[in-house]
């Protein structure tokens, strides 16, 4: 666990004891972080913290944590720059004794009234080291609508079980959202030099031993981009952060190989550059990319009508995106850090 920042600035009173204390990270989050903190503090069980952890807002983002502060007393803002992995470790770092559970919530997302009482049960039955829960994405205008049809769709997800988990059961990997503390501080936390951290980490828990429970029961209500330069951004780093578990875990490691739902958006995006690059010499070759777009276009079609919503019939053109910014963020990650490691790889292929 690395400390790339340091406590800077607390506000409110000291940390009550709990069992448990909700780390949530935020950073330029005033469109959704009044409405996270509140279904937060209407739990089934209410009797611990929640840690705003701020990471250099511009946005009236801290004002709103203020004002909610002013008349609930379990609200707690730490300013610690940096990345969300910054923020959970931090806060990991603070906690005293005698809490046992730290559990992660997003900004972007609305939490069920039994939230937290689901993920304490679930640690306590499975004795999971971690335990994640399935992600249900949830649109309020048009875009965000054609985008949640998208990444609820197996075309947008590949068929992530965080994404359709419909039975609880032991994962590789999923939306994390509760932390046995003691493990966390022990395998080092999340690795706060990658973007990937929450596969990473789960990757490193488990081969020290920890667990990985899935609880479909405390599903969550997440909410997404609202462009599609936001949505095609977010997924550039999601496959940029990707390809540096690869380097690390594939190339240098050897322990762990992509999942073919990972490869896939790669081979898409051949199509394109192929497709395209031969069109003025073999204008067949535009059947590749156009395969491609048109069975998003009809995927999105049908869950518009599956759906009867006309803005989720656009679901496929943000599929494509996504597919696209994903696998041209993974490429360029790959040629980032494999040039980055690379006397590292050539010294392990000898």
């Amino acid at each position: 666990m690395t400390q790339c920042s340091k406590l800077a600035h607390t506000e409110g009173p000291d940390w009550m004891p709990a069992d448990c204390i909700v780390v949530v990270p935020a950073l330029n989050e005033e469109k959704y972080i009044s409405h996270c903190i509140e279904s937060l503090l209407h739990q089934g069980i209410s009797e611990f913290p929640v840690i705003v952890a701020d990471g250099g807002s511009t946005d009236r983002t801290q004002g709103i944590v203020a004002d909610i502060m002013k008349r609930e007393p379990r609200v707690r803002f730490i300013k610690i720059p940096g990345s969300q992995a910054c923020a959970v470790n931090a806060v990991a770092r603070q906690t005293g004794e005698g809490v046992k559970w730290l559990i992660r919530a997003d900004a972007h997302a609305v939490y069920p009234a039994h939230f937290v009482e689901a993920l304490i049960a679930a640690a306590r039955q499975t004795r999971a080291s971690t335990v994640v829960v399935p992600m249900r994405t949830i649109g309020h205008d048009c875009f965000q609508r054609a985008a949640a049809a998208a990444q609820n769709s197996r075309l947008g997800n590949g068929g992530a079980l965080h994404r359709l988990g419909t039975s609880s059961r032991f994962v590789d990997h999923g939306h994390h959202a509760l932390f046995e503390l003691e493990h966390f501080r022990r395998v080092g936390g999340y690795d706060e030099t990658t973007g990937n951290e929450d596969f990473e980490l789960d990757h490193r828990s488990r081969e020290a031993g920890g667990t990985v429970w899935l609880a479909a029961e405390a599903s969550i209500d997440y909410i997404p981009r609202d462009s599609f330069w936001a949505l095609g951004r977010q997924y550039f780093r999601h496959g940029e952060a990707r390809a540096q578990t690869i380097v690390k875990l594939t190339i240098i490691r050897r322990t762990l190989f992509p999942k073919v739902r990972q490869i896939l958006p790669v081979v898409v995006l051949g199509f394109y550059v192929v497709g395209i690059g031969l069109s003025p010499w073999v204008p067949v070759a535009m059947l590749l990319p156009a395969g491609h777009l048109m069975t998003c276009l009809f995927w999105g079609a049908f869950l518009g009508l599956r759906e009867r919503d006309l803005c989720s019939a656009a679901s496929g053109i943000c599929a494509a995106v996504m597919h696209l910014a994903w696998a041209i963020g993974l490429c360029a990650g790959l040629a980032r850090h494999i040039k980055t490691h690379r006397a590292e790889i050539l010294h392990l292929s000898k």
